[in-house]
This record gives C-alpha cells, sequence and structure tokens, in this order.
C-alpha cells in the first residue's frame, strides 16, 4: 500500500468516528432531557450514523480509485 492511501484511509475513519461518537452523544443529552422521545430520538441516531458510516465506505473507496489511477 502506498503512503497516501494509508493516510487517507486513516483521516476518513478518524472523521468518521468523530461524527457518530458526536452523533451518539448528541443522542445521548437529547434521550436525557426527553425521556419520552426515546424512540424518535434513537430512530434518527441510526439512520444518521448509517448514512455518516455509508459516505465513510464511499470516501475509502473513492481514496482507492484516486491513487490507483494515479501514476506511479
Amino acid at each position: 500500500m502506498s503512503i497516501p492511501r494509508i493516510i487517507g484511509a486513516g483521516l476518513i475513519v478518524i472523521g468518521v468516528g468523530v461524527g457518530i461518537g458526536r452523533i451518539g452523544g448528541s443522542a445521548m443529552d437529547a434521550i436525557a432531557r426527553q425521556p419520552e422521545a426515546t424512540n424518535k430520538i434513537q430512530t434518527a441516531m441510526l439512520i444518521a450514523a448509517a448514512l455518516i458510516e455509508g459516505i465513510g465506505f464511499a470516501a475509502l473507496f473513492a481514496t482507492q480509485e484516486v491513487v490507483a489511477s494515479t501514476p506511479e
């Protein structure tokens, strides 16, 4: 593996992890404030986390394609 691919993949994974962590933390704060809305908050949190993870996978694939297509 080339160094740019490793760095790009690492940055993507860090970004996705931070994003999902912030969503989880915010959801816990919201549930603590309004326990009666737990189901709606959890549903929105899971959908947002899945979308962020999907974007992360797409970015990983795009990084691999860009690095693979550049001549050395």
